[in-house]
Parts: C-alpha cells; structure tokens; sequence
C-alpha cells in the first residue's frame, strides 16, 4: 500500500487529512487512484493513519482516516551521517539509500580533501532536492519518519555538534590496512538502544592525518569498515547495513 508524508500539520483535520503538492500527482497519474482506494498517510511526529480517498482534484486530495495504526520500522538507535561532500551526485544516492537503510539525519561537511563546493546561491536548491530525495525514499521503504537534511557544516562546526552524541565513529582506512584495527562490531557491542550515533565519512581521498588526528582528540573513534577500502558513496551504506544487522537481525538468531 502506497504510503504518504503530509508534513503540513494544518492539513490534518479530525477525521481526514488534505493531500497537496506532488503528491497529488503522484496519486492521480502514477499511481492512478480513485476514490475508495486506500493509501497510508504518515504525520510529522512519525504516526500513521490508513486512509481511504474521497476526492481527487487538479490541486487536491482529501481522504478520510479510517484507524491509526502502530508500526515499528526505525532503527532503535539514531544514526547520523555526516558526510564529506563528494563529487557528482553521490549525495543524491547517499541520502537515499541511507534514507532506507535507516538514517535518521545527513550532515555534508567540506573535508580538506572535498573538492565540491556549493554555490551559494544554488545551496537552497540542492537542499530542496536531497529533502525530496529521502521524502519519496521514506515513503518507498515504509518509513514512519523522514530523515532531516541539513545544510553543509564547516570542519569546526562539525567537531560542535558532535558534543551532542553518544558514540562518535570515523571511517578511516588506516584501520583497514593494520591488525590491531578498530572494527564496528566491536563499537556496535557498547552501544544500546536508544543512543544516539554520529558516523563520519571522508569524501574521495578519505580524511587528511590532520583531520584524523583532530577526530581522535576529540573522542571520534577511528574504525575499520572491514577489509577492503570502501568508496565514500558505500561507506555510510556498509555502516548502516551493519548497525541494522546488529540491532534488528542477530538478536533472532538462535
């Protein structure tokens, strides 16, 4: 069933919620609705309603909210990507395959080694078009909430906001090429439900030894991503997919 993120709260009234922008296109001409069909209808605050369309307009779509309905598919623990902003369109698949693996926030930063700069005029845009990005992929994987995208944040500002999380990881290939590496596994095992994380990811090229060095001063653990040396687009990829395997899969195995 097709979900959707009304994010307006003024569009959700006592018993049905308004529907506008793209996504009445999306319900009318893709998906071709009609009235009587029914979709899921997410809030703001991550509830979710089943709903049954009563009217398609040009501009519009009201549906009336038959149940509210409890689901559970975030990670239990708040992981975010801070990523240096790499070339091309990385980010856009970054956030997006991010986005289904469970990553509750996407932080760009420019490393030393970033050789991308956002126009400052253009930045809005760019933004606007990652929030797009991980709304349409919250909504393909069934989300119930949807990941915040937040503007590119300088190294010093970076080493800020860290303050603020539980654990603090770094993708460093050093750590790959040494036998005494640090591996996430073995950071996963101190980590518990509830806590919030911080995973950051150089961009080609990797973190500079300054860079790396400032991390560790700074309580950033430096890890290893297994064996191989990741590319900066699968990096974030290969820790979420870990962190989903460690907290929503190992814990059924007998």
């Amino acid at each position: 069933m097709q979900r959707y993120f009304i994010l307006n709260q003024d569009n959700w009234l006592d018993n049905h919620v308004k529907i506008s922008g793209d996504d009445v296109h999306h319900i009318s001409r893709v998906m071709r609705g009609k009235p009587g069909d029914q979709i899921i209808c997410n809030d703001k605050n991550g509830h979710a309603a089943l709903c049954t369309i009563m009217e398609i307009t040009s501009e519009l779509v009201s549906a009336v909210i038959e149940e509210w309905i409890e689901q559970d598919t975030e990670l239990p623990v708040e992981v975010t990507i801070v990523q240096g902003m790499p070339k091309s369109d990385k980010l856009d698949l970054i956030v997006q395959k991010g986005t289904e693996l469970g990553a509750a926030a996407f932080i760009p930063f420019k490393a030393e080694r970033s050789i991308v700069n956002w126009d400052e005029k253009k930045k809005h845009k760019k933004i606007q078009r990652l929030e797009k990005i991980v709304k349409e992929a919250s909504e393909q994987s069934h989300r119930t909430s949807v990941p915040s995208v937040h503007f590119p944040v300088s190294f010093n500002e970076l080493l800020i906001l860290s303050k603020d999380y539980d654990y603090k990881i770094f993708a460093y290939e050093e750590e790959a090429r040494t036998s005494s590496y640090q591996s996430i596994a073995n950071m996963l095992k101190k980590t518990e439900a509830g806590m919030r994380l911080l995973i950051c990811i150089g961009p080609e090229g990797g973190f500079s030894e300054k860079e790396a060095a400032i991390l560790k001063e700074n309580q950033f653990w430096p890890v290893r991503f297994g064996p191989r040396i990741l590319r900066t687009e699968t990096a974030a990829l290969y820790a979420l997919a870990s962190i989903s395997y460690h907290f929503e899969e190992l814990r059924w195995e007998k």
